[in-house]
């Protein structure tokens, strides 16, 4: 076991002292300027990952299918597999195993250049502002930015299971959801004020299906946003504010010119040609109000497409952070996980299970409850990133350099 310290103290070493093509300690806030992000005087192309599944978990990174989906829902099901008492302290366990220092010097050694952290409002204040303080302390160490985004906002920005919300985009009809929001951001911002690694804050992630019976709020989303920007702007006025269209982050006809003089407009895209096409309207956007665009998420891809896709924004001045950095048994991530012991008999309980909690009769075909124990506690342990494995050919796609043999390392 010393030995195994050793070399992990080894690596973190090893990715402090890599060269300085990251964020600058010392270095000040970065700012929009212009169509650019700006860091100590020079461009900034911002090269990252997203964390998810960590603050927001989500049932596909499970490898549950279709059900559960939102993180309410696998809290519900982790109840019922092994009580209350023991799933909330699974959680507590998770967000300390999923991202610790040794992940973040990870993607450092890969030379990504900034993470985004999705987050669920209802964690905030406690436990999310010590679980956020830790990953930044630790990014401040490595050299990394970080970009905090709300994707869970109070009663839904999408009504799906992406911000574990009720079926409904709720927060565009209830005016107390969005003062709540408002409040969040004023609050993050004045506790993140004085601290550069943090770059900025993405207001809301994906707002608006686009759906017709939802498209209807599209003009609720601007708005909103002048509002919190303004809230934010009371108590931090170093931040770049970063704002995302309807439908997914992706229809920015719902701006008009922009509001602040220190802010950053981002899209996704998912599954569409990897050509400039898809991606014109957006630097016309950037181009015609001169402002700073950013892919805030892609991927979920085969190595070729995220390749290709990568570049063309590279080509164009476009910074990205790819989705995501982890999951079970996938080779569309950054690192991925085994299944954990008797996790079959999980995920085929996932699906079979009856309605109603309260149905007996499905009793004798639950998994056996120390079966459900076991597979979670082996759940907690695969996700260490010490027992990952490296999707190198996701991480060459993104023009990121070889990590295998600095990973060895950690797995002593």
């Amino acid at each position: 076991m010393g030995i195994l310290k050793s070399t992990r103290r080894a690596f973190l070493a090893s990715a402090a002292a890599l060269p300085a093509v990251t964020a600058q300690s010392g270095g000040g806030f970065v700012h929009a300027q212009g169509p650019d992000l700006i860091s100590g005087g020079a461009k900034l192309l911002l090269k990252g990952i997203n964390l998810g599944n960590w603050l927001v978990p989500e049932g596909y990174m499970f490898g549950f299918d279709p059900a559960p989906t939102a993180g309410r829902e696998i809290a519900d099901f982790f109840n019922e597999l092994i009580g209350p008492t023991d799933g909330a302290a699974f959680w507590t366990q998770w967000r300390e195993a999923y991202i610790t220092q040794a992940d973040i010097a990870l993607i450092r050694s890969a030379r990504f250049n900034s993470i985004r952290i999705p987050f669920d409002y209802r964690l905030i204040p406690d436990p999310g502002f010590a679980l956020l303080d830790r990953v930044i302390g630790w990014c401040r160490a490595a050299g990394l930015w970080v970009i905090l985004d709300m994707h869970c906002a109070p009663g839904g920005q999408t009504g799906t299971n992406i911000d574990n919300s009720y079926g409904w985009p709720w927060l565009w009809e209830s005016s107390a959801d969005q003062d709540a929001t408002v409040s969040l951001w004023r609050t993050i911002a004045a506790r993140y004020k004085d601290e550069p690694i943090v770059l900025g804050y993405d207001l809301l992630n994906e707002p608006i299906p686009n759906l017709p019976a939802v498209e209807i709020y599209n003009d609720r989303l601007e708005p909103l946003y002048k509002r919190i920007v303004a809230a934010i702007r009371e108590v931090d006025s170093n931040h770049v504010v970063i704002l995302g269209g309807a439908q997914w982050d992706s229809n920015f006809a719902v701006f008009g010119p922009p509001f602040d003089g220190n802010s950053m407009y981002t899209f996704h895209k998912y599954w569409t040609d990897p050509v400039k096409a898809v991606i014109q309207p957006y630097l016309d956007f950037r181009d015609g109000y001169k402002v700073p665009i950013w892919l805030g998420e892609s991927g979920e891809n085969t190595a070729q497409w995220i390749s290709t896709f990568r570049a063309l924004l590279e080509q164009n001045n476009v910074g990205w952070c790819f989705w995501p950095y982890k999951k079970i048994s996938s080779e569309s991530c950054m690192v991925t996980f085994d299944k954990p012991k008797y996790w079959d008999e999980i995920v085929a309980w996932a699906k079979a299970r009856p309605a109603s909690v309260g149905d007996q009769s499905f009793i004798s075909k639950r998994p056996a409850l120390d079966h459900s124990r076991a597979a979670l506690a082996d759940l907690l342990q695969k996700v260490r990133v010490a027992n990952c494995h490296i999707n190198q050919a996701f991480v060459h796609a993104l023009g990121m350099g070889a990590i295998q043999r600095r990973f060895h390392l950690m797995q002593g």
